[in-house]
């Protein structure tokens, strides 16, 4: 019963934590109110964050010898932070309002740019983290 406690606290921190700087991200970002940068690029850096994460928690021996527990880390990040930090909610809805005012072609395209872009940066942040650490 601790240990479940203690993964609903990670989730918690975590989600508080890719909430708020998803908010700020947003802020910084949102300069254009006709195309939805600051989800797009929470769903991107979100998307990095999680390829770092599944390299770390699938190559549990660096996290053993630095004294890491995977499981509270990918709780913490994966689930919590990422989990929060990235929307397909707001996608969808800021896709519908593209589409009601008949940008048909920015709304494919941002959903185009949400998901290739998220696969590669998923890739980049594994890759990138897979050669650092060997």
């Amino acid at each position: 019963m601790k240990v479940l406690a203690l993964g609903y606290l990670f989730v918690a921190a975590g989600g508080a934590l890719g909430a708020v700087a998803r908010f700020a991200l947003n802020l910084a970002l949102q300069r254009d109110t006709n195309y939805p940068w600051g989800t797009l690029m929470s769903n991107l850096l979100g998307c990095l964050v999680m390829g770092v994460v599944a390299y770390l928690v699938a190559n549990s021996q660096w996290f053993n010898s630095a004294g890491i527990v995977p499981d509270q880390y990918r709780l913490l990040f994966a689930v919590g932070f990422c989990g929060s930090f990235t929307t397909l909610s707001s996608l969808v809805l800021e896709m519908n309002t593209m589409l009601q005012k008949g940008s048909v072609m920015a709304s494919f395209g941002y959903f185009a740019a949400t998901m290739i872009g998220s696969f590669i940066c998923f890739y980049l942040g594994y890759a990138a983290t897979k050669a650092i650490a060997t």
